[in-house]
């Protein structure tokens, strides 16, 4: 979250001179190269561990379209919505991903892992305090591009575990890179700067590496445990705005602060009290 959260500090800066489909293609671009030259030193390019066509398997191909589109998607809405807007939709992303894996993957959740994470989405909305009249058209395409999110993560899951977490994120940072390189034709590009594609290639690194940390986890652990790490996004990005802007919380993003904060150590303690109660039963005399 730490990767993604300065990943987006940075495009949202360049964003202010360049069209959105044309920075995300550059950034994409850098990111790409960057993820093949790591491949290639892992020899998962060429020779007799060679891995490549393996980012063709369907479930690596679908996870990529759907990262793909909810980047754009979710970038589309957030052009045209306050960004306390925007990052309060995409928030929900973990309450997506909770109920897509009870309905779909057949995960269990009790009540008191329910009432956490929709405490950490209450937290959310007292950090980032959205606007009533900042919500129109683009909050529903905000919306949507969350619920991709949600699917995008739950098929990583469907990714054969032995499938190197590297080849994933090549995949992903190609689908993304074709897709707005094909909208940035229809768009129009304007001129780049040094300092842009400077700007743009630090993003790329930080996002390359968001994008392994994150397969990395959802594919080792339980989903409805990983999602909430989510909110610390949030987190992250209050202290970046301190640094940076100078920007102060006030009485109710402190509030929600804590609430995050407590529901987080609280997933900790549940999923910890779990594992030490299986490894007893498992050690058990029969």
């Amino acid at each position: 979250m730490a990767s993604f959260v300065v990943n987006d500090a940075l495009v949202k800066y360049v964003s202010q001179s360049l069209a959105g489909a044309q920075l995300i293609f550059i950034r994409g671009l850098c990111a790409t190269v960057l993820l093949v030259a790591i491949a290639h030193a892992m020899g998962l390019l060429r020779g007799p561990g060679a891995r490549a066509r393996e980012i063709l398997h369907r479930p690596v191909m679908i996870r990529s379209m759907l990262d793909a589109s909810a980047t754009l998607v979710y970038l589309t809405a957030l052009f045209h919505l306050p960004l306390a807007n925007a990052t309060a939709i995409n928030m929900a992303t973990p309450l997506f991903i909770a109920l897509l894996a009870v309905l779909w993957m057949g995960e269990r959740i009790g009540p008191a892992r329910w009432f956490a994470i929709a405490l950490g989405f209450v937290g959310v909305l007292l950090i980032v305090q959205p606007k009533a009249d900042g919500f129109n058209g683009y909050a529903l395409l905000c919306l949507f591009g969350t619920l991709l999110h949600a699917l995008r993560d739950l098929f990583t899951r469907k990714i054969n575990t032995d499938m190197p977490s590297i080849l994933i994120t090549i995949g992903t940072a190609l689908s993304v890179t074709l897709l707005a390189g094909l909208i940035s034709i229809l768009q129009g590009w304007k001129a780049v700067t040094p300092m842009s594609v400077a700007l743009l290639a630090c993003a790329s690194v930080f996002l390359s590496g968001g994008y392994f940390l994150l397969i990395s986890a959802m594919r080792s652990g339980e989903i409805s445990f990983v999602a909430p790490f989510r909110y610390t996004g949030l987190l992250i990005a209050l202290i970046i705005g301190f640094v940076v802007w100078n920007e102060t919380p006030n009485a109710l993003a402190w509030g929600g602060i804590a609430l995050l904060a407590g529901a987080g150590l609280y997933m900790l303690h549940s999923e910890r009290s779990r594992s030490r109660a299986s490894a007893a039963l498992a050690a058990a005399p029969e």
